[in-house]
């Protein structure tokens, strides 16, 4: 048994963890365990998905090995704890990149799919999950399934989002995207309202594949932020940026994103990145990834960690969803320096618990102060509720379960896939098992 956290660090609860190295040996661990368990990456969920206290993580690491890639079609086979980060440093020089990816490429095959994970380009790529060509999937009692879009569907769409709750994913095929080269031509724009954030990105759908947004949530006069969009490009040959990694040595104690800090932090970030919009040509790992330069960033929050709260809302209400959120938090006196405020292009998504909906997503950094924030998620609770929206539970940690259940109506035939051998912290919490 040891201690271990999700990346919101609220917790660090005794595991029993269980490396899965073997492919060969796989199945006898997550078979003849006498423990429920669940499958852990490298733990970048927030919340409690990958988290099961005094039970059993299989740790998927250590199926790190690529199996097969064919340079002709940017089709590759590999084992599910291989890292994002790994598949783009071997294929990027080669002409080929991941077409979805998240905030971080610090994360397992295996966690992007039973998370389905999305990107800056879901008007045009939909989700991680739509460019999974099929995925080896062992259960608690011995089954092995292999499903795709194609093959064995129903159990496919059960998977992809699935939490890691219908068995553990241990192989995937993926297709990847043709590039020139690893650069994107990007801009930057500023914004001063909500008004202006939403005609650029209705604006930008038709050419531009990547768009998002940082705004500042604390702001006296709301709404306003920083909107990049970048497509890919040829640039020729040109020298990778030396991006020198820093990491965060200790945990303070107490959180460096506070009442004093934040209205500085945010008003210098502004104004600094006003000062440098415009074009430019930007690597894809500055671009998609500015957070990896900044190791173990999640300890700036202190010894009590933070939540993170993302939720997507329906575009016809999301103007007036996304602004009464912005005036709950200024009116609890909390804010968050991580804002963004990003689109959904209008697709149906592969997993019957996929995230993404059509509509307008907002996700924000909170230190974890306690009743106060958990107050604070009940008024913004109420909002998403009236919106019919959705909480990601990638990032969730602490949504009551009627919004879970009003959020993902296609729960009741999810369930049918469930692996009994399987349960997480999440799963008892939002599903009862």
């Amino acid at each position: 048994m040891k201690p271990v956290s999700s990346w919101g660090r609220l917790s660090a609860h005794p595991h029993r963890v269980v490396g899965l190295t073997d492919p060969v040996r796989v199945k006898s661990l997550v078979c003849h365990g006498n423990q429920l368990g669940v499958a852990y990456g490298m733990g970048r969920s927030y919340g409690d998905v990958c988290l099961n206290p005094e039970a059993t993580l299989w740790l998927t690491t250590g199926l790190d090995h690529f199996i097969a890639f064919d340079d002709s079609t940017g089709r590759l086979v590999c084992e599910a704890g291989v890292l994002l980060r790994d598949i783009q440093r071997l294929t990027v020089p080669r002409g080929w990149i991941l077409p979805v990816t998240p905030g971080t490429q610090l994360v397992t095959v295996g966690g992007a799919i039973a998370n389905d994970v999305h990107g800056k380009n879901h008007h045009v790529a939909g989700s991680f999950g739509d460019h999974v060509h099929s995925l080896t999937l062992i259960r608690t009692n011995g089954e092995v399934i292999i499903c795709g879009p194609h093959e064995q569907p129903d159990w496919f769409a059960a998977t992809v989002g699935g939490l890691g709750l219908t068995g553990v994913i241990t192989q995937a095929e993926i297709q990847l995207r043709r590039i020139s080269g690893p650069w994107l031509d990007t801009e930057t724009v500023h914004y001063s309202n909500l008004g202006e954030f939403f005609r650029l990105a209705d604006d930008s759908e038709v050419e531009w594949e990547h768009t998002v947004s940082w705004i500042d949530c604390i702001a006296d006069d709301g709404g306003r932020g920083l909107f990049t969009r970048g497509n890919p490009t040829a640039a020729g040959d040109r020298p990778a940026p030396q991006r020198r990694k820093l990491t965060m040595p200790v945990v303070p104690p107490v959180s460096l994103i506070n009442q004093l800090s934040l209205r500085p932090v945010n008003m210098a970030y502004y104004y600094f990145k006003k000062w440098q919009a415009g074009r430019a040509i930007t690597h894809y790992e500055s671009y998609f990834y500015p957070l990896d330069n900044l190791l173990d960033w999640n300890k700036m929050y202190g010894p009590k960690g933070f939540f993170q709260y993302q939720c997507v809302v329906p575009r016809e209400v999301g103007p007036a969803a996304v602004q009464a959120m912005l005036k709950e938090i200024a009116r609890s006196g909390s804010g968050s320096f991580l804002a963004v405020l990003k689109t959904f292009g209008n697709r149906r998504s592969t997993g019957m618990l996929s995230f993404p909906q059509p509509g307008v997503t907002l996700a924000l950094d909170f230190p974890n102060h306690g009743q106060r924030t958990h107050k604070l998620f009940d008024r913004l609770d109420a909002i998403v509720r009236e919106a019919n929206g959705r909480i990601y539970l990638a990032k969730d940690a602490r949504m009551p379960r009627e919004l879970f259940e009003a959020g993902y109506p296609r729960l009741a035939e999810f369930m049918k896939y469930r692996d009994p051998g399987i349960s997480s912290s999440l799963s008892r919490r939002l599903m009862g098992s």
